[in-house]
């Protein structure tokens, strides 16, 4: 059962970030149909994309990030 459940993780968050196949989609949505838990658990990843999406989160750009890591390096 553990191996499903990482698998139905995996399948969840590929599907929301747009990565996954068609066949991939498919043992997604069996999974969801059959198993409350990895439904459960797409539901609520769902709802933490979603507001993730709404506050705007931001990540920092590969130059900040190499500038930040050369000031910590400097500093240290």
């Amino acid at each position: 059962m553990k191996v499903l459940r990482e698998r139905t993780k995996m399948l969840c968050t590929k599907s929301q970030y747009g990565a996954a196949t068609w066949w991939e989609l498919l043992q997604l949505k069996i999974f969801i149909f059959f198993w409350k838990e990895c439904s459960e658990f797409s539901q609520r990843n769902t709802k933490f994309t979603s507001l993730c999406e709404r506050a705007e989160l931001n990540a920092l750009s590969e130059k900040e990030k190499a500038e930040m890591k050369k000031k910590l390096e400097e500093e240290f």
